[in-house]
């Protein structure tokens, strides 16, 4: 804690209520630590003050993220490694490793946070703390927030390696593109948050992929226009079931039941609606329907293209 930060300081007083729990044994290691929602919809804070909450405790190594679990209760051989490994709240690397701080890697150790934590764990300060730096070194790397995030999603976007565009038919290629980003964003699940079609924003990668269907498209006699707004419809197919995706597992990892634990609470209540024989035909749909979403998506994906298909043919006989 530093001499400007007081005992009372919000954060500190959450920080020191969860911790007494944990050293308690009332949370034991393995169970979910409350998440960053959870702190702010009990304690009435912001956003800020609860990612610095579970930042304090991380720190300490009472807490950690895991994959598909959420922020959960260490074990006490890990909290003795980070201890060890901690020789002071926030180390830092010497002058030398510091100017040797790429752009890069600033980015892709948001990109790990943001896949662990959540998009909302995020901060210079988070950063700093990860790769051992001052949090106003890194301002030479990101002008803000703003622009930290958009360069995170600029990163991302670099991982897809799709191939030169023109020989397998649009179809074909179209449904790569799809599947290749629907699979960056499982794999980053906050991307759907930042990329906007209103405001969109001059970043090379992203750019790159709406230049590869523009050039998908060519020789079928479509306007630019056209093309265009199919390659925003594309993408735009993919973002939004993306976001149900992440809503999902933000949804588990928040309260701690699964989509089938969700189902069989709601079971009842679904039944009495069902059987009351207002709703037929919602009655005879399958229950698991909208539980794949990764089938979903697929359904979604053919169906348009069926449909652009149509406008494909009728331009080649106009």
């Amino acid at each position: 804690m530093s001499s400007s930060e007081r005992a009372d300081s919000p954060y500190l007083v959450i920080a020191a209520e969860i911790r007494a729990r944990i050293t308690s044994g009332e949370l034991r290691p393995g169970d979910r630590a409350p998440s960053i929602r959870q702190i702010v919809q009990r304690w009435g804070v912001a956003v800020a003050t609860a990612t610095r909450v579970t930042a304090t405790l991380r720190d300490e190594g009472l807490v950690e993220t895991k994959v598909g679990s959420g922020t959960v209760v260490s074990t006490p051989g890990n909290r003795k490694r980070a201890a060890v490994a901690r020789p002071s709240p926030e180390p830092r690397r010497p002058a030398s490793a510091e100017a040797a701080l790429h752009r890069k890697q600033v980015l892709r150790k948001a990109i790990e946070v943001a896949d662990l934590e959540g998009l909302d764990a995020v901060s210079m300060r988070r950063l700093a703390v990860a790769l051992g730096t001052a949090p106003m070194s890194l301002y030479r790397h990101v002008a803000n927030k703003d622009e930290l995030l958009t360069r995170m999603a600029d990163e991302a976007f670099s991982e897809l390696d799709l191939p030169e565009p023109g020989s397998r038919g649009w179809r074909v290629e179209l449904e790569l593109h799809a599947r290749q980003q629907w699979q960056l964003c499982r794999r980053h699940l906050w991307l759907p948050r930042i990329v906007s079609f209103t405001r969109p924003v001059f970043a090379p990668n992203m750019m790159a992929q709406t230049e590869w269907v523009l050039r998908a498209l060519d020789g079928l006699g479509l306007p630019m226009a056209v093309r265009m707004r199919e390659a925003l419809t594309l993408h735009a197919l993919v973002l939004t079931m993306a976001m149900s995706v992440a809503e999902e597992v933000e949804a588990e990892q928040s309260t701690g039941v699964s989509h089938n634990g969700w189902q069989v609470a709601q079971l009842a209540r679904a039944r009495d609606l069902l059987d009351s024989g207002r709703f037929p035909l919602l009655a005879a749909v399958p229950g698991d329907i909208a539980a794949n979403l990764d089938e979903l998506f697929e359904y979604g994906l053919a169906r348009h293209l069926d449909g652009f298909a149509v406008l494909v043919a009728q331009t080649s006989q106009d």
